[in-house]
């Protein structure tokens, strides 16, 4: 059994004076950082608030930019018996205002200024005048766990973290994650990652994002640094590979796709990366290619997984030597601690190469949704995570996504994924983002319909839209093939975590039509 408390005693046992985070100036080993997560842990449960001070099992948010205080935060508070909400930091104030009240949390920590959300809270700690006041504040100790801040009574079972979906598809919901969870998730990444106590880990994705947080646990246990980039910019992921000589680091397809370019524009020197991992949404085989040859000298690696369970439960290694062949199009086999199945409408497990939602069961899948029965009814069924993803497993065990289930197109009654056609078009060397969409017709009921940005600007986008049509058509079966090309002259939009908004997408279509795909 263990808890967020073991990561922290290991790192000042036995890597106390190795280098833990690297944010701008800040260097920090394992002993500051473990003593700055005791104060911090200390200063929260002495905090006069209106209804007492924190007990047992209370919240405490996060909103903020990636930075060292970020990855105190998020030790800290659960190693305290404390839960950690971490919101989306490019919410809205009333975004931001629906997960408080769900979760009543009643302490936020934040690198934002003063605003009406304030009020939610009974005490908010400002980054970073605040936050250091607390830690200065707090009294020393010859003992780093005492008992009276490190409870010696957490319990594997005990929650962790409220972490809020984005909402993209309806209300946030908060995936309620304990400490069993987190643990399995670090304790599978030490066989994808290899992680020793000589890597040098990026934090590019944000913390708020099960993508970001994905090692934290494992490199603490490990020793490993954290070198942390406070907010994504292709040239500042690629000035910290060159500076501080980053050996593995895990990217969405979109910040992939801006790094490869970069590096082509503006070579830095990336031999020290030994490990490209992506994950979190699909990437095309387009992107991947070219990735592999830009970054030649690191082990392309490909992650599936949700929130829901913590989040990785796919692994591809060695990613770059399948791309010619079938299982280059997967996204791995279940990592150590997590079994994968292709799941019927009735809860029946399918047979081998059958289509069908993607179910997950392992010590990382969530407790549930917070405040949400039904919810959590519909997606924790006999034992397994229904995650929503169509897809099927080869006699390997190797998963394929096919779509999720909400972006497929019903076409004509021909299931179209959207996953597909953005594969073919993005094949095309003028395509620099693609997004495919169902949006309505009369005849077909649903249309395929795609949304393109270009590499380059165009002088005719409706040549280049019949190019990209005709290129469609040498890969895809006709009626595959979008009813029409958008050319769009500004980026996709994306959440904050760098996924591809397509509900925002389809809107402009549906709106004013009875059913919507979303």
């Amino acid at each position: 059994m263990h808890t967020f408390q073991d990561p922290l005693r290991r790192a000042i046992t036995t890597h106390g004076d190795a280098e833990a985070v690297v944010c701008g100036d800040i260097r920090h080993d394992y002993d500051t950082t473990v003593d700055r997560c005791r104060r911090l842990a200390q200063a929260l449960l002495a905090l006069d608030l209106a209804d007492g001070p924190l007990r047992r099992g209370d919240r405490v948010a996060i909103v903020a930019a990636n930075c060292h205080r970020y990855i105190e935060t998020y030790l800290a508070v659960p190693a305290a018996g404390l839960v950690l909400v971490p919101l989306n930091s490019r919410h809205t104030d009333h975004e931001l205002r629906y997960a408080a009240d769900d979760s009543a949390t009643r302490v936020l920590i934040t690198d934002r200024p003063p605003s009406p959300l304030d009020d939610v809270f009974e005490r908010v700690i400002r980054i970073p005048d605040d936050y250091e006041a607390l830690l200065a504040a707090a009294g020393p100790s010859d003992d780093p766990f005492p008992v009276d801040v490190f409870p010696d009574d957490l319990a594997e079972t005990d929650l962790a973290g409220l972490f809020y979906t984005g909402g993209t598809t309806g209300a946030a919901k908060g995936v309620m994650l304990t400490h069993r969870n987190l643990i399995a998730n670090a304790w599978s990444t030490f066989t994808w990652s290899e992680l020793s106590p000589e890597d040098r880990y990026l934090v590019v994705s944000p913390l708020f994002h099960a993508a970001g947080t994905v090692q934290v646990l494992a490199s603490v246990w490990m020793g490993s640094a954290q070198v942390i980039l406070p907010a994504f910019d292709p040239a500042g992921v690629l000035d910290l590979f060159e500076r501080e000589r980053i050996t593995t680091t895990l990217l969405v397809p979109t910040m992939l796709a801006a790094t490869t370019d970069e590096q082509l524009r503006t070579p830095r020197d990336v031999s020290s990366l030994r490990m490209l991992s992506h994950g979190a949404s699909p990437a095309t085989l387009a992107l991947l290619r070219r990735a592999a040859d830009t970054f030649a000298h690191a082990e392309l690696l490909h992650l599936y997984g949700a929130t829901e369970t913590s989040p990785v439960a796919t692994a591809l290694r060695h990613e770059r030597a399948y791309l010619d062949t079938p299982v280059g199009k997967s996204c791995g086999s279940p990592v150590i601690g997590v079994d994968i199945a292709i799941l019927g409408p009735d809860g029946d497990r399918l047979p081998v190469g059958e289509v069908g939602e993607v179910g997950i069961r392992g010590a990382n899948v969530m407790q549930g949704y917070w405040n949400k029965p039904e919810a959590t009814a519909a997606a924790l069924s006999d034992g397994w995570y229904r995650s929503g993803d169509v897809g099927r497993v080869d006699d390997r065990g190797h998963l394929f996504l096919v779509d999720r289930s909400k972006d497929m197109i019903v076409s004509g009654g021909e299931n179209v994924y959207s996953t597909e056609v953005e594969d073919a078009l993005a094949s095309h060397p003028l395509v620099a983002e693609v997004a495919v969409i169902g949006v309505p017709d009369e005849r077909w009921g649903e249309a395929v319909h795609a949304v393109v940005v270009l590499r380059e600007p165009a002088d005719d986008p409706d040549a280049v839209a019949s190019e990209l049509l005709a290129h469609a058509r040498e890969t895809i079966a006709g009626y595959k093939v979008p009813k029409h090309i958008e050319i769009s002259v500004d980026p996709l939009p994306k959440s904050g975590a760098g996924k591809i908004l397509k509900r925002t997408l389809r809107e402009p279509h549906w709106d004013g039509h009875d059913t919507a795909i979303m």
